[in-house]
């Protein structure tokens, strides 16, 4: 942490493309800059000089370790300046460059290239800086503007740029296109048929019902599914919606574009009825941001090569209906009290239950809520109908059971016993198999060594023979080194996990003395340490705990799964602990309803 009576750091940055120990080499960099330290601030700053050096690395960007880790260390440690011996030691890139030294200047850090002279702590360094700023927006401007001209240029051609093609087509290559004289290849959209009727069906829907909500609906009950065969969801469908390349090229299409202000190029007379509409330049897209679409000022839009598939008036309509939903639209307030949100399933269709809220409260003033099925919400019952589970009730009952299971060392041992068991099973089946094959592998690489041997006395004859043996030989090698590197893994992850349930069992045990004085939120997160899914069948609640999700390919193959009970005959946990397989075992991610559960949840 910086505080006032830190001493300042003085860092020397050095960099070199290649390595070389000639020329301006790391070392000669490091030394200059540590005499210049010497010079202008002392011997002691030079001696305590922190240096990073990044050997092998261009200056075309700053993705470089040493650079990297000098930056975060800045955040850390107050650097009272960074020296290089000259400025292309961080970056020839400008842009890059001016960022750093906003950065840098906006933290009182100082920046220094002894070969120039440049030195933000003195006005003419400061005034270089702003210089370099100059220059970086002027950079940025013409690649916006080189962008944007060769935008232009593609978008006379109306040809598909490449990338995710649109629902209802698939890309297909044309043999050629001239742009300026030169003659690239290019590709163009063909339709799916299939796709393009299901693109005709979203917006007849969406125009009968003017909700996105009931479009939805319709595409969940017939089974509707996106190009990658998921469920349609609200977003997508309004991306189909909005997606100008399905609007055919007529006159109302033109109209609509022309009083928009979009950069339109294409003459009046190429919007025939019959083609799409390309617009390039319509999203804006961000490293590890959601794409956003750009004002339609922005897009450069075309005649594409491909049929439109909705009439210019039907998709203008559309665009005005969902203006219309988007001003009525308000954000659904969320349950801020439920637990086991993103924990607990639906054990009918396995989508998520999610908590609905309701204006009612109970015996203890708690807001009454539900948990719903996610796709029964959306299908309105017509795909899903699994039955609601009380909330309060199912939260406060799993709880109280994990608080049980803490204070019962016999049965928490007796579990994580059982588990280890099958582990364990597993191991010693893996480590049989590996010392076997390991037998196996040093006996073929000994037959591989004597035949090797054999080709020094061996004719021609005998010698191809000879070869072809080696090859067998040398393929079964490899498929053994497979094999061994895999039981190699599965024997490490087993003990892996051995080493995990001490943990478990630690924080199943510290349950029941943390969870009564935490917050909400560190209740959530002191469940999901130690419950990894809960399965509502309608009747019981399923939590399996330890293993992530049912869904483990190496072992345990098995996993403890925990039903919790109430009933009046055993008002015991301990009767109710079960192992089952896996969730992917059932059929239809259907549960098996034996042993006795958390009833009266519904």
């Amino acid at each position: 942490m910086k505080t006032k009576d830190t001493p300042k750091q003085y860092v020397i940055y050095s960099r070199k493309s290649k390595f070389t120990g000639k020329g301006e080499s790391i070392e000669n960099q490091i030394e200059l800059c540590r005499q210049y330290i010497a010079m202008h601030f002392g011997e002691d700053a030079a001696e305590n000089v922190l240096v990073y050096e990044d050997e092998g690395f261009s200056g075309g960007n700053l993705e470089r370790p040493q650079f990297k880790k000098m930056m975060k260390d800045s955040q850390k440690i107050a650097f009272a300046a960074i020296v290089v011996y000259r400025l292309d030691r961080i970056s020839r890139n400008i842009g890059d460059f001016a960022k750093l030294i906003e950065d840098l200047g906006d933290r009182h850090i100082d920046f220094i290239s002894i070969r120039e002279q440049f030195d933000t702590s003195s006005p003419m360094g400061r005034a270089m800086m702003y210089i370099a700023s100059v220059f970086s927006q002027l950079e940025r401007e013409n690649i916006a503007e080189r962008i944007r001209d060769n935008m232009h240029e593609l978008s006379k051609t109306g040809r598909w740029l490449g990338g995710t093609t649109p629902t209802g087509y698939a890309s297909e290559s044309l043999s050629s296109v001239t742009v300026d004289g030169k003659v690239k290849k290019a590709c163009k959209l063909k339709p799916i048929p299939e796709e393009i009727q299901l693109v005709k069906t979203i917006f007849s829907v969406f125009m009968e019902t003017g909700s996105l909500s009931k479009t939805d609906q319709y595409l969940l009950e017939h089974r509707c599914v996106t190009k990658r065969g998921k469920q349609f969801t609200r977003f997508a469908i309004r991306g189909i919606l909005t997606n100008p390349v399905y609007m055919i090229a007529d006159e109302t299409a033109y109209q609509y574009l022309k009083e928009n202000n979009v950069d339109l190029f294409a003459e009046r007379s190429e919007f025939d009825g019959e083609h799409g509409v390309m617009a390039y330049n319509r999203t804006l897209q961000r490293p590890g941001k959601a794409n956003q679409i750009r004002p339609m000022e922005e897009w450069i839009v075309a005649v594409g090569k491909h049929p439109g598939i909705i009439a210019g008036s039907d998709w203008v309509r559309v665009q005005a209906m969902l203006d219309v939903n988007k001003s009525k639209s308000y954000r659904r307030p969320r349950s801020n009290v439920a637990l086991l949100s993103g924990l607990l399933r639906c054990g009918e269709c396995g989508d998520y239950m999610r908590p609905k809220l309701t204006n009612r409260r109970n015996a203890e003033g708690e807001l009454i809520y539900t948990y719903m099925c996610s796709t029964k919400e959306r299908s309105h019952g017509t795909v899903c109908s699994m039955k609601n589970c009380n909330g309060n009730t199912l939260d406060a009952k799993i709880i109280e059971e994990i608080r049980k299971l803490s204070a019962d060392k016999e049965t928490l041992t007796r579990l994580l016993a059982q588990t280890k068991k099958v582990i364990s099973g597993s191991k010693e089946g893996y480590d049989a198999e590996l010392a076997l094959l390991r037998e196996k592998h040093a006996e073929t690489e000994e037959r591989i060594k004597r035949l090797v041997e054999s080709l020094s006395v061996a004719s021609d004859t005998s010698a191809k023979y000879v070869m072809e043996q080696i090859d067998e030989l040398h393929q079964e090698s490899e498929t053994q080194q497979l094999r061994l590197a895999e039981l190699e893994a599965l024997t490490e992850q087993s003990r892996m996990i051995h080493q995990e349930f001490a943990f478990h069992q630690e924080m199943i045990e510290s349950f029941a003395s943390a969870v009564d004085s935490a917050t909400l939120e560190e209740k959530r997160r002191l469940l999901r340490t130690i419950v990894k899914k809960v399965v509502w069948d309608g009747k019981n609640a399923y939590v399996y705990l330890f293993a992530e999700d049912g869904e483990a390919d190496l072992p345990p193959v098995e996993q403890p799964m925990y039903l919790l009970g109430e009933d009046s005959e055993c008002n015991r946990y301990m009767s109710n602990l079960k192992i089952i397989d896996n969730l992917r075992s059932a059929p239809g991610n259907r549960l098996p309803d034996n042993g006795r559960a958390l009833h009266g949840c519904g």
